[in-house]
C-alpha cells in the first residue's frame, strides 16, 4: 500500500472551531533541519505538495523548527494551494527577546519560553510573513511559560482570533492543570501532545479532560522519531546534530527489542498489506486517544506512505494483538 486516495482519508474536526482536517497531519520539524542533521528545502517542498495530493491537508509547523526555515518552506510549498491546507503553527519559543525563561540554544541563538501579549502579536506577524498568508488556521502555544499568566496569553490569542489572523487556538506540552486554566478564559480547540505506542502518558488525565471540553487531541511523534517506522539496521549511524545519535531509545539493545516486536507483527502487517509505519499510525488513530496523528516526513515517498495509513483499518483483535506484542517487547523502551 504505497499510495492513498483522498476518499479513504479519515477526517476530523478541530474542537469547537469546526475546522475539518485530515486525521493524519504532516509534521515539518525535520524539514527545518535543526536536530535532524540538516535538511533539503527542495525535497521538503515536494513532500508537502505530495501530502496534499494524498489527502493530508493538516500541515504542522513552528517558528522554532530551524528558526523560521520550516515555516518559510511551508509558505513556498503552499503557493497557489493555500486554500487546500489547514496550517497549524506555534508561538512561545522566541529568539527576538530575552524575556521568559531560557530553554535551549539553536544555531547560536538563545531561545526562550515566553508567552507575553506583545511577544505573541509579534510572533504571529512574523509567522504570517514566512507562511505567505493572511491567516493561520490553528495557532498553538508551543511550550508553556511559567512567567506569564495564562489569562494574558489567552487574551492575546482571543484578540488575534477576533482580528481574523487566527481561526482556532491550541496548546502544546501542557499539564492538565494548565489546560484547565486556559479553558477558564476561553475555548481551546486543540491540544498537541506526544503520543505513540510507546508514549501513552496522556491517556491518564489529559485525554479525559480534552474529551470533556471538546478539545481535539493532536498526537505528535506518532512514529517516536522513526523508532516505530520499522526495524532499524543495527549498523545505521545517526550523525551531526541528529538528536537520535544520543537518544538511548536508539541503542543497539533497543533495536534488537524492536526487531523482535516487528518480527512478531509481520503476519498482521502482511495481512493488512501495509508497512510497519502505516500499521503504527493506524494503531494511533484506532486507539481513540487522539483525533490526529502527526507524522514527520522529509521526502515525498515518506509523506505518501504516511498518508496511506489513513485507509488502514484495524479491528479490535488487531489492536489487542499490537498491544500484547508491545507489552512483551517494548515496555523497557519507554
Amino acid at each position: 500500500m504505497n499510495s492513498s486516495n483522498n476518499a479513504s482519508m479519515k477526517k476530523t474536526t478541530l474542537g469547537p472551531s469546526g475546522i475539518e482536517c485530515s486525521a493524519i497531519g504532516l509534521g515539518t520539524w525535520a524539514m527545518g533541519g535543526w536536530m535532524w542533521g540538516g535538511g533539503d528545502n527542495a525535497a521538503a517542498i515536494l513532500a508537502i505538495q505530495a501530502s496534499l495530493d494524498a489527502g493530508v491537508n493538516l500541515i504542522d509547523t513552528a517558528p522554532a523548527y530551524g528558526l523560521g526555515r520550516s515555516e518559510s518552506i511551508v509558505g513556498t510549498a503552499l503557493k497557489g494551494r493555500r486554500h487546500e491546507a489547514v496550517i497549524a503553527t506555534k508561538c512561545g519559543l522566541v529568539w527576538h527577546t530575552q524575556q521568559g525563561t531560557h530553554f535551549f540554544e539553536e544555531d547560536g541563538h538563545p531561545v526562550h519560553r515566553y508567552l507575553g501579549r506583545e511577544s505573541i502579536v509579534h510572533e504571529c506577524e512574523e509567522s504570517l510573513k514566512r507562511l505567505q498568508t493572511d491567516y493561520i488556521d490553528l495557532y498553538i502555544t508551543h511550550w508553556q511559560d511559567s512567567t506569564t499568566p495564562v489569562e494574558e496569553t489567552m487574551d492575546a490569542l482571543l484578540e488575534l482570533k477576533k482580528q481574523g489572523k487566527i481561526r482556532a487556538i491550541g496548546v502544546s506540552n501542557v499539564s492538565p492543570e494548565t489546560l484547565a486554566e486556559y479553558l477558564r478564559h476561553g475555548p481551546v480547540d486543540a491540544a498537541q501532545e506526544r503520543y505513540s505506542l510507546i508514549d501513552r502518558e496522556i491517556e491518564q488525565a489529559l485525554v479525559p479532560l480534552c474529551s470533556e471540553h471538546d478539545v481535539a487531541v493532536l498526537g505528535y511523534s506518532s512514529l517516536a522519531l522513526g523508532l516505530l517506522a520499522g526495524p532499524i539496521d543495527p549498523g545505521r549511524k545517526f550523525t551531526g546534530d541528529d538528536q537520535r545519535a544520543s537518544n538511548p531509545r536508539f541503542s543497539a539493545q533497543n533495536r534488537a527489542k524492536l526487531k523482535a516486536f516487528f518480527d512478531e507483527l509481520e503476519p498482521l502487517r502482511k495481512q493488512l498489506e501495509c508497512s510497519f509505519g502505516q500499521l503504527m499510525i493506524a494503531w494511533t488513530l484506532a486507539r481513540g486517544s487522539v483525533s490526529v496523528a502527526l507524522c514527520g516526513a522529509r521526502v515525498s515517498k515518506q509523506a505518501v506512505e504516511n498518508a496511506a495509513a489513513g485507509s488502514v483499518r484495524l479491528r479490535d483483535d488487531a489492536l489487542q494483538l499490537v498491544d500484547a506484542v508491545a507489552a512483551k517487547h517494548l515496555n523497557a523502551l519507554a
